[in-house]
């Protein structure tokens, strides 16, 4: 009896630490996602005022224009 309850902990306990192998492994893909989105973001933000400065620019030069005319 005692040798069965031995037999059904270590089968828990290779679950467990399969369970954990599997979350570290988890954890580590999301972290490198994680990273790789925030790069993805930094970069979008970038463009983005890229993209305002530009147009702000285009509507001062056309307002200039306007006054001119």
């Amino acid at each position: 009896m005692a040798s069965d309850s031995l037999i059904q902990l270590e089968t828990k306990l290779d679950r467990l630490i399969a369970l954990c192998d599997q979350l570290h492994a988890d954890n580590h893909r999301l972290r490198e996602r994680e990273s790789t989105l925030l790069r993805e973001r930094s970069q979008l933000l970038e463009k983005n005022e890229l993209a305002r400065s530009r147009v702000e620019a285009m509507i001062t030069r056309l307002k200039s224009l306007d006054i001119e005319a």
